[in-house]
């Protein structure tokens, strides 16, 4: 009677009905990747694939613009693999040595485009039309910290129009948070990443791509933070994001 109440006493403790021979046993620790959104879903794909291999650990991912994600890893935050939507902030970390040099590599590219909801009035063809009365809100990313929004910005500069769109601009915490509001018609137009305008094909057009000499190249770059306790699994990940089969599901999602 006293063994089973002990037994009784070890499954409650460990919160599981497992045989005796499994009791306490300890999941693997997750892998915590912080990426730009616009990567959410290629890597929700790639980490599924990652955890699937023998032995893979889980993966938990950290989404948001790469500015913010980059703050965070610099305030101490438990990161293990870093992947930014621009080469800005990687070689910023990399400056702080705060990333593994060797595990640095480029493995994406994007491209930036004007987008307005599907069942808009406006007749948008050209970024010049943005300048129309019956255009009042044009949204983009906060340029300080969501790299989207800096080469908005940037290719705005270089049309000679950011001055004139002063007024109408709404800022975003996040090239996502762009797409939904122009997905709901809360805004007029915004500027995003091909590769968003197609998550929502069904709700926005995407009215033309921004002139690839009107900003910098949209570069994906993906890195192993410094002093992870989880650098094996870490250089792991970042090799399989190398491969052909995350390549395919990259190009899947419109990434070049």
């Amino acid at each position: 009677m006293r063994q089973g109440k002990v037994m009784r006493l070890v499954l409650l403790l460990c919160g599981t009905l497992l045989s005796p021979a499994v009791l306490c046993a300890q999941a693997p620790e997750a892998l915590t990747v912080s990426a730009a959104i616009s990567l959410k879903n290629a890597f929700d794909e790639i980490g599924k694939i990652f955890e699937s291999r023998p032995g893979g650990a889980r993966v938990q991912f950290n989404y948001g613009a790469s500015g913010d994600l980059k703050k965070q890893i610099e305030g101490g935050a438990p990161v293990d693999v870093f992947a930014s939507a621009s080469s800005k902030e990687a070689e910023e970390l990399l400056a702080q040595d705060r990333l593994l040099k060797d595990t640095v590599v480029q493995f994406a590219r994007n491209s930036v485009v004007l987008i307005q909801p599907k069942r808009s009035a406006a007749a948008l063809h050209t970024f010049g039309d943005l300048t129309k009365g019956g255009v009042k809100k044009i949204a983009l990313g906060n340029p300080q910290t969501v790299p989207a929004g800096r080469y908005a910005k940037e290719a705005l500069e270089y049309l000679k129009l950011f001055d004139a769109l002063k007024d109408k601009l709404v800022f975003a915490e996040n090239v996502r948070q762009v797409l939904d509001y122009v997905a709901r018609g809360e805004v007029d137009a915004g500027i995003v990443y091909l590769t968003d305008a197609q998550v929502m094909a069904e709700k926005v057009a995407m009215v033309i791509e921004a002139p690839k000499e009107s900003h910098a190249p949209v570069i994906y770059p993906i890195a192993v933070i410094k002093g992870t306790k989880h650098e094996a699994a870490a250089r792991e990940f970042v090799k399989l994001v190398n491969t052909e089969v995350a390549r395919q599901i990259l190009t899947k999602y419109g990434f070049k």
